[in-house]
C-alpha cells in the first residue's frame, strides 16, 4: 500500500492583490507552500504532486528536489484541481491520497499522519480533517448522525440556523482511498454559485450505502490558510513564535519575543542572545556567546563565537570569532571578519577580507580590500576602488597602519608595516614599513581672518544676512 501525496496550489489568491502567486508568499522566510511541503514529509510518501497553475513556473522553481507537478491550465475548483493532481500519479486501489492546500503555512506533519492512518487503519474511502473552531464562521460544518457518525458537509453559506451552531468545521484536506477518488471525482458536478467542482462534494456522496467516511481531528490553529495579507502576517507572527520558543528551549536567550524575528533557516548556538529589534534571516548562523542587537539585521551570514554585532547591518558575511561589529556598521556580501577583527562605528565594507586582530573603528569605506594581520585603519578611510567602469583592489600588509583620512587609490599595495600619514591621497604602492605621505604645502595668508571678519560688518551694516 502506497502513500500519495497531493498540494493544491494553482490559485491566483485575488484577495492579496499581487502579482506574486499566493503559495509563494513568504511566512518566517520561506514560501508557504514550502511549509506544506515540510509537513508532508512525515508522511514518507511516495510520490507527492504540487498542482500548478497561476505562477506555474515561479512555484515550480522553488519546489525541492522529487516533488513533482501537474497543471492545472484553468483553475475550475478543488475538485477538478485534484483530479488533474489524480491524473499524474501512478496508484494503485488501496493507495492512499492525500490532499491538502499549499496555502497552509501552519500545518504540522504529525497531523498528516494521524490523517493517513485514520484511513489505513479503518480502510474508510475518505477521511475528513476537521477541527473544533472557536468563531465557525465562514467554514464548513461537519454535520453528524445521531450515532455520532459523519452524514455530511454543509457550506457556510448554506447552513441551516442549527447547523450554522455546530463548532465542528472541515479543514478542506482528506485523505483518499485511490481507486475510490479516481471514480468519484469524473462525477463531482458545477451546481454551485461558483460554478466549480468542490472537492467536499466527495465526501457527501461518499456517506451513502457505496462509501464510507470517518472524520479525524485536528488542531484548529493548524487549518487556517491565508488568503489576505492580514492573514499572512498572523501566520508569520504565529511560526515566529514557535521558532523563537524552540531555540530558547535550546538555549538561547531571547530578551524581547515581540521584536525579535528569526526565519525558519537560521541556526543558533546555545548561548547565544538575542537582544530587541534583531531580524535574523535566510541562511545565517551564529556561534555560541555571541551577542546579537539591538536593532540588528543579520542576513544568509555566519557569525562565530563569542562576538558581539548591535546597531548593524549585515548581508553575505563571515564574521569570525571574538568579533566586534558596529555599532552602525554595514557589511556587505563578500566581507570577511577574522578573529578578534573589528569594523565599527559607521564603517561600510565591501568584498573585503579583514585580518585576525585587524581594526577598522570608524567612519570608514573598504571596497575590494585585503587586509592583513593587526593593521589599523585611521577614521575616515577610504579605498577608492572604483575608476567608473571597473573595480581594483587594495592590499594592506600585517601591522600597517592607516592615518586618518586617507584617500587609498586603488589598484594599490601597502606593504607590512607601513604607515600613511594623515589626509594623504596614497595612488602608489608603498613599500614594507616605509612612511609614505602626500599633501600639498599648506600655504598661509597672513590677515586673512580680519579681512572676513570686515566684509562679514559690511554686509550686516547694509542689512544683509550673515
Amino acid at each position: 500500500m502506497a502513500r500519495h501525496v497531493l498540494v493544491l496550489a494553482a490559485g491566483r489568491g485575488t484577495r492579496m492583490k499581487s502579482d506574486l502567486p499566493k503559495v509563494l508568499h513568504r511566512v518566517a522566510g520561506q514560501a508557504m507552500v514550502r511549509w506544506v511541503l515540510d509537513a508532508v514529509a512525515a508522511l514518507d510518501a511516495d510520490t507527492t504532486t504540487v498542482v500548478v497553475g497561476h505562477g506555474a513556473d515561479a512555484v515550480t522553481a522553488i519546489l525541492p528536489e522529487g516533488v513533482g507537478t501537474a497543471l492545472q491550465a484553468d483553475q475550475l475548483g478543488t475538485g477538478h484541481a485534484a483530479l488533474v493532481g489524480l491524473s499524474a500519479v501512478d496508484w494503485a486501489p488501496g493507495d492512499t491520497v492525500v490532499v491538502v492546500y499549499g496555502d497552509t503555512p501552519l500545518l504540522e506533519g504529525g497531523t498528516l499522519v494521524t490523517l493517513a492512518e485514520a484511513r489505513e487503519a479503518g480502510g474508510a474511502d475518505v477521511v475528513v480533517l476537521a477541527a473544533e473552531a472557536p468563531d465557525p464562521d465562514r467554514y464548513g460544518r461537519v454535520v453528524r448522525r445521531v450515532d455520532g457518525a459523519f452524514d455530511r458537509i454543509v457550506e457556510h453559506a448554506d447552513a441551516t440556523e442549527a447547523e450554522l451552531a455546530i463548532r465542528e468545521v472541515n479543514s478542506g484536506m482528506y485523505a483518499f482511498e485511490a481507486a475510490f477518488l479516481a471514480a468519484a471525482l469524473p462525477r463531482l458536478g458545477t451546481g454551485n454559485a461558483q460554478g466549480e467542482y468542490y472537492l467536499p462534494d466527495i465526501c457527501n456522496h461518499a456517506a451513502g450505502p457505496a462509501g464510507s467516511v470517518v472524520v479525524a481531528a485536528m488542531p484548529f490553529d493548524e487549518m487556517a490558510g491565508v488568503n489576505t495579507h492580514a492573514e499572512l502576517a498572523e501566520a508569520g507572527a504565529r511560526r515566529r513564535r514557535h521558532i523563537l520558543a524552540r531555540w530558547m528551549d535550546a538555549g538561547v536567550s531571547v530578551e524581547d519575543p515581540s521584536t525579535t524575528y528569526v526565519d525558519v533557516g537560521v541556526t543558533l548556538a546555545a548561548g547565544v542572545t538575542l537582544r530587541p529589534g534583531t531580524h535574523l534571516r535566510g541562511a545565517t548562523s551564529v556561534g555560541p556567546g555571541t551577542e546579537v542587537g539591538p536593532d540588528t539585521t543579520i542576513v544568509d551570514s555566519q557569525v562565530g563565537a563569542g562576538s558581539l554585532v548591535w546597531y548593524s547591518v549585515v548581508r553575505g558575511a563571515e564574521i569570525g570569532d571574538g568579533v566586534e561589529v558596529g555599532p552602525f556598521a554595514s557589511l556587505r556580501p563578500g566581507t570577511v571578519l577574522a578573529a578578534g577583527a573589528k569594523a565599527g562605528t559607521f564603517v561600510e565594507t565591501k568584498n573585503t577580507v579583514v585580518g585576525p586582530g585587524s581594526k577598522v573603528p570608524h567612519l570608514s569605506y573598504l571596497g575590494d580590500a585585503t587586509l592583513g594581520r593587526d593593521v589599523n585603519i585611521g577614521a575616515g578611510t577610504i579605498t577608492c576602488n572604483y575608476d567608473g567602469v571597473d573595480k581594483h583592489p587594495t592590499e594592506i600588509g600585517d601591522g600597517a597602519f592607516i592615518g586618518s583620512d586617507t584617500m587609498l587609490v586603488a589598484p594599490l599595495r601597502i606593504g607590512a608595516g607601513a604607515v600613511t600619514g594623515a589626509g594623504s591621497t596614497i595612488t602608489r604602492d608603498v613599500p614594507d614599513a616605509a612612511l609614505a605621505v602626500e599633501r600639498s604645502p599648506q600655504k598661509d595668508l597672513p590677515g586673512y581672518g580680519d579681512k572676513l571678519a570686515a566684509r562679514r560688518d559690511a554686509k550686516h551694516r547694509r542689512g544683509g544676512d550673515t
